[in-house]
């Protein structure tokens, strides 16, 4: 085998899997058609859930230094505010996409990771005991082997994925009624009383101050739809630019253009055999609420360790299709919600109308909380085993009292591995523990709170117990001052992490 996994495409979604396998003690291997980092912008932001991610591994600081916190977010451009309470990291983290690459691939490198570039999959085989995995080889890179061979291929290669199609896996959804221009560009005539985004009589079109002396342009026409295959050029958007603003506003000297629509689609399944797909290979969707990427990173997080338990021999390979059914749901809702926002940014009096009255709720402290946990995926919740509030759910970031000091509960998380969280200091625990040492750390503590905040449902009182996935979700709960259901916990230990060693 060439590596345990094969990851196609180093983007934010397959760097980051690819650390989380590493992490998790797999070897992987990411191929990348392009020859280097293409330095475009694209995505703009990390929303709470990513940043808790990164926290969680312990290399947030890295992005937080690069980026700048911002204190409001919104929903087709209808301004939400932030709670504090919900999370360690509330704002939203203005980072290009060019940040985050360069950031994940200089992490992925002191993990040990490969990449190579200059290589695009072409062909996919599959048989019982791996995948192979066939290269178009650029001239830069004639060397490179033809083939791969590796127990598992993910493709994290784009909306247009080759994996995906040549793994035959079906792509449905709606159709583009829109198309919008990007492009990030100098704009020295735009006004100083000039507010973000402006609504027209056919779309709307936004200005974003990145760095100084540069904009990030948008402009959204509707009912205009334009083949998704023609390239985008300068000239395109300064004409869209036009059409809407009625000005140029001076542009010049752009650094990038793209084009995007609000099609939206998902992959039917994401795993067929050997192969998975993860990040924009498995869903697009109009990028209202700046959701896609953290979608993706997070994607990862949910699939690395998983994959990486069945590659080291640790989990059944059932494991694996929890994946799925897991993933599925929040890109399904992802879906959703970027088709309202897509509809309640149409330009005309009757969606103008519709607007004014969703603004008037959105400013009602439920409505806003609804919106905000759903964009920032701080409300996503697993269908795991358990009727306790936390179960499912991502864990707080609560303090903790240990033996060696004060911590955080993502501290506890920096290896990637699974935590059992002993916070009543359970002889019972300890000797469960054992079976599964080799791949769950058993932690004792004391929490510094007696309730911790958990977004949607309010303040639960602090567990006497609880089973951390490397994900960050809850697996299994011991309620504070209820009897310890060990059964249970054997039960979680073995579906997540495999059966307990031998004595």
């Amino acid at each position: 085998m060439d590596a345990d996994v094969v990851i196609a495409g180093a983007g934010p979604t397959g760097l980051m899997l690819a650390c989380e396998l590493r992490l998790a003690g797999a070897d992987v291997l990411v191929v990348e058609r392009l020859a280097d980092r293409t330095g475009e912008s694209r995505a703009g932001g990390m929303h709470s859930r990513t940043l808790e991610v990164l926290d969680q591994r312990g290399v947030l600081d890295r992005f937080l230094a690069a980026g700048e916190l911002q204190p409001v977010g919104h929903f087709s451009g209808l301004y939400l505010d932030f709670d504090e309470s919900e999370s360690r990291h509330p704002y939203p983290l203005m980072i290009l996409q060019s940040v985050i690459e360069r950031l994940l691939e200089e992490w992925a490198a002191e993990l040990g990771v490969r990449v190579r570039r200059s290589c695009g999959v072409s062909g996919v085989r599959q048989d019982a005991s791996g995948v192979t995995v066939e290269l178009d080889t650029v001239p830069t890179a004639q060397t490179a082997p033809a083939a791969l061979r590796a127990r598992y291929l993910v493709g994290c290669d784009g909306g247009r994925s080759t994996v995906r199609k040549l793994a035959g896996i079906d792509f449905p959804g709606t159709p583009a009624t829109m198309t919008a221009l990007i492009g990030d560009v100098e704009l020295p005539d735009l006004p100083e009383e000039y507010v973000w985004v402006r609504r027209c009589a056919t779309g709307d079109y936004s200005a974003i101050a990145f760095e100084p002396g540069w904009y990030r342009v948008i402009t959204s026409e509707y009912d205009r739809v334009v083949d998704r295959d023609e390239p985008p050029t300068f000239e395109q958007l300064r004409e869209s630019l036009v059409r809407l603003a009625g000005t140029d506003f001076g542009m010049h000297s752009p650094r990038w253009v793209s084009r995007f629509n609000d099609a939206a689609r998902q992959a039917a399944r994401y795993r067929q055999g050997r192969v998975l797909l993860a990040g924009d290979a498995a869903h697009i969707h109009f990028p209202a609420g700046g959701q896609g990427l953290n979608m993706g990173v997070q994607d990862a997080v949910n699939l690395g360790w998983k994959l990486a338990a069945v590659v080291r021999g640790r989990a059944p390979e059932s494991l694996l299709d929890s994946y799925h059914s897991e993933r599925h749901p929040v890109a399904e809702r992802v879906l959703h919600n970027t088709r309202a926002q897509s509809a309640l940014a149409r330009p005309g009096p009757q969606t103008d109308a519709l607007r004014e009255v969703f603004g008037s709720l959105i400013v009602l402290d439920d409505v806003n909380r609804q919106l905000r946990v759903m964009l920032t995926a701080l409300d996503v919740r697993y269908a795991v085993d358990g009727d306790h509030p936390l179960t499912g759910r991502r864990v707080p970031d609560a303090g903790l009292k240990t033996a060696d000091g004060a911590t955080r509960v993502f501290e506890l998380l920096h290896a990637g591995r699974p935590v059992l969280l002993d916070l009543g200091g359970s002889a019972a625990l300890t000797a469960i523990a054992g079976r599964w040492a080799d791949r769950v750390d058993l932690v004792e503590a004391r929490s510094e709170d007696d309730h911790w905040p958990v977004p949607v449902v309010g303040e639960v009182p602090a567990p006497a117990a609880l089973l951390v996935r490397p994900d960050g979700h809850v697996a299994w709960v011991a309620a504070a001052g209820a009897r310890l259901d060990t059964s249970a916990l054997r039960a979680a230990l073995t579906t997540w992490f495999g059966p307990p060693a031998r004595r």
